[in-house]
């Protein structure tokens, strides 16, 4: 059975610098598992993509040699099992705030006696190169589970959370967390205020060895995080890239107009 060298690589200190898939595109996943990106997470929480596309996305990934992660909508037994059935490496799951929801997206993504995962499926072994029983066998040791930070809640919580058997790492979505840090009449933190939250993540992750990563634009943003500790990052989007990259062509074409609101994505 294969290994899932990302979560090899984690628990070396490496970092692992991947990206976000929101189209649903199979030529474009295809291509973007070649590139030389380690792993790509397909996001089911804030993309129309069904079961079936994220499958297939799967597949091509795995087949690819590139590491495939899904993030499921919300941290349910019958998600994290469906994307595991479907042949995921590994679980994103959003907005986990204290050591209960925690512990319940962990069990779900561990085969007894770890965990309370059930047994079926069929094409989780076929993405391994593995048979099913050595799936059955090994699944819980190559299965990467990343829990979301993404709320003060979450943040207090965090060296409890980081601390469970079975968190591989865990991931900041800077949006969320600013959004979450919001004051009663919606005023958003200072850049300050911010980067002392992500600062405490970062110690939290120290402090219980458990390597920690976010959401990035550039790559200064990847050399300023990985040197201040943070590991499992992702890099942008298949839609930031799009779209950035038709904005540059289309200043060219056009130096006197502005960018489209589009580079917010």
């Amino acid at each position: 059975m294969k290994k899932n060298p990302v979560k090899v690589a984690l628990r070396a200190g490496e970092p692992q610098v991947g990206t976000w898939l929101s189209f649903g595109d199979l030529t474009a996943t295809r291509l973007l598992a070649r590139v030389g990106f380690p792993w790509l997470t397909i996001d089911l929480e804030h993309s129309p993509i069904d079961w079936n596309q994220a499958a297939m996305l799967i597949g091509a990934i795995a087949d690819a040699g590139c590491v495939p992660l899904v993030r499921v909508p919300e941290g349910r037994h019958d998600h994290i099992k469906r994307v595991l059935d479907a042949g995921a490496h590994g679980i994103i799951v959003p907005m986990v705030n204290t050591v209960e929801q925690a512990k319940a997206a962990i069990a779900a993504a561990k085969y007894p006696p770890q965990g309370n995962r059930s047994v079926g499926g069929a094409t989780h072994a076929l993405n391994f190169d593995a048979t099913a029983g050595d799936y059955y066998k090994y699944a819980n040791d190559e299965i990467l589970v990343v829990l979301q930070t993404e709320s003060p809640e979450g943040v207090d919580n965090a060296e409890e959370i980081y601390a469970l058997e079975g968190v591989d790492a865990i991931f900041v979505g800077p949006n969320d967390l600013r959004a979450q840090m919001r004051t009663p009449d919606g005023t958003d933190p200072t850049v300050e205020e911010f980067e002392a939250m992500l600062a405490r993540i970062v110690a939290a992750g120290k402090k219980t060895g458990t390597p920690v990563g976010l959401h990035v634009q550039t790559i200064d943003d990847v050399n300023q995080r990985v040197a201040e500790g943070w590991q499992f990052i992702a890099l942008g989007s298949d839609l930031k890239m799009l779209v950035t990259q038709a904005q540059e062509l289309i200043s060219g074409l056009n130096p006197e107009e502005e960018a489209s609101d589009l580079a917010r994505y």
